[in-house]
């Protein structure tokens, strides 16, 4: 539908003016008269993308009229990764790379000032700034940005310096799967537990049946994870008080001398004004895989973790278990620095994923993995009518551990649900 210049100039005076927090959806059309592709153009290439080529979409296939539609039609932020014109190996050294320095910090001065200055001349009054456009600027770490693109024209312009490694749209998901995206986020009650599926243990925990199917009883004769400390990149942990195995009771029985670190990089909305969403668990499966990793070996009859005496360093980086929008795919990319930064952390542990490739968060997947992590990520577990896509990004990367379920006994084959693939 052809969306009238009054509503666009409308969209660009909320940028201007910032009076309504979250709300700005500017520009719809392109200040040529193009319109954008519709979301269902845009779905079905990708899920021809997906079944064809069975491996998370690559947004670098996508046309240029494609990124800045789908950047439009979700919240307009794009990742940005750059780079000093003719750098190489960037990803190869990005553990060494510090971007607020030299040619790096000169690149990136030179693709704000570009963004900034266009977009102003493309939108006359606009009078748009770099805060405006750019999020948390003064805090560079990796060799990426977060901004806010309006225009095709920019876009292709950008896609032509030397200094962009890449541009892709950070909001956009598959609306099927923006429907469900919460779906990881439902929590049993430990009574409806079947006591066939777990055995007791001293001084009083529940071991699940699959830990034997893993051989993890038998791996704690040799570690039961002490001095190994395992970062959680998922939906938080709660607050200690409300769940005390993850809180008072941490140091408890078999389990002790260890620590609990909770930590938040996952921020709700985009202005300056916007804040840092803390470590508490509102979905309530980082604190199920905060329990299945690190649950004390303690009394009262609740599960063991794999690992009870291990220390854990829990991100709240996501709101649920698709990393679909853009401030979860930059919560997720910043605890991955944060991660790999971290000098005792051993195991990075990531429940989450996508369907489409993000660069920005593979810049810290990289980051972490050549900063000596092993890093862990779910191959994907959805409903029947996705589990035929490959496994999900990021555990299709080389540097990730794919781990997904499996049916108990006697089969123990893969569960319908659970993907599979390179």
């Amino acid at each position: 539908m052809r969306l009238s210049s009054l509503f666009i100039l409308a969209g660009l005076v909320l940028l201007a003016v910032s009076c309504s927090k979250d709300k700005l959806n500017p520009a719809l059309s392109d200040t040529a008269g193009q319109e954008p592709m519709s979301k269902a153009e845009m779905d079905q290439l990708v899920e021809r993308f997906l079944e064809e080529q069975n491996t998370p979409y690559r947004w670098e296939t996508a046309t240029t009229r494609m990124l800045w539609s789908a950047s439009v039609r979700s919240d307009s932020v794009m990742a940005l990764g750059y780079q000093p014109a003719g750098a190489q190996d960037v990803l190869g050294r990005i553990h060494e790379i510090d971007p607020n320095s030299g040619a790096w910090a000169a690149a990136r001065e030179k693709l704000v000032r570009f963004v900034v200055e266009e977009t102003n001349k493309e939108y006359p009054g606009l009078n748009a700034r770099a805060e405006d456009l750019f999020l948390n600027l003064d805090r560079q770490y990796l060799p990426t940005l977060d901004v806010r693109i309006f225009s095709q024209r920019i876009i292709e312009a950008l896609l032509k310096m030397p200094e962009v490694r890449y541009l892709e749209p950070m909001g956009y998901t598959l609306g099927e799967i923006e429907q469900r995206s919460d779906s990881g986020c439902d929590v049993q009650a430990a009574s409806s537990i079947p006591s066939a599926d777990y055995t007791t243990t001293a001084p009083s925990v529940k071991v699940p049946w699959n830990f034997y199917y893993s051989n993890i009883p038998t791996a704690w004769n040799t570690s039961t994870g002490a001095g190994i400390k395992v970062a959680l990149i998922d939906t938080g942990t709660p607050p200690p008080a409300n769940q005390p195995k993850l809180g008072s009771q941490f140091n408890s029985g078999y389990s002790s001398g260890r620590s609990l670190e909770r930590l938040g990089t996952h921020i709700s909305g985009w202005w300056w004004w916007a804040s840092n969403d803390g470590p508490n668990d509102q979905c309530g499966h980082g604190t199920q895989m905060a329990g299945l990793i690190a649950a004390p070996r303690g009394s009262g009859g609740a599960s063991v973790g794999a690992a009870y005496n291990c220390n854990l360093k829990a991100f709240r980086a996501t709101t649920d278990v698709v990393v679909n929008g853009s401030s979860e795919k930059a919560g997720v990319r910043d605890a991955l620095y944060l991660s790999g930064s971290d000098g005792a952390v051993k195991i990075v542990s990531m429940s989450i994923g996508d369907v489409f490739y993000s660069s920005t968060v593979a810049d810290g997947i990289i980051y972490a993995y050549n900063s000596g992590k092993l890093l862990i990520a779910a191959a994907g577990t959805s409903l029947t009518w996705t589990s035929w896509w490959g496994v999900i990004f990021p555990v299709n990367m080389s540097q990730t551990v794919a781990v997904t379920g499996i049916q108990d006994a006697p089969y123990y084959t893969r569960c319908n649900t659970c993907h599979s693939g390179p």
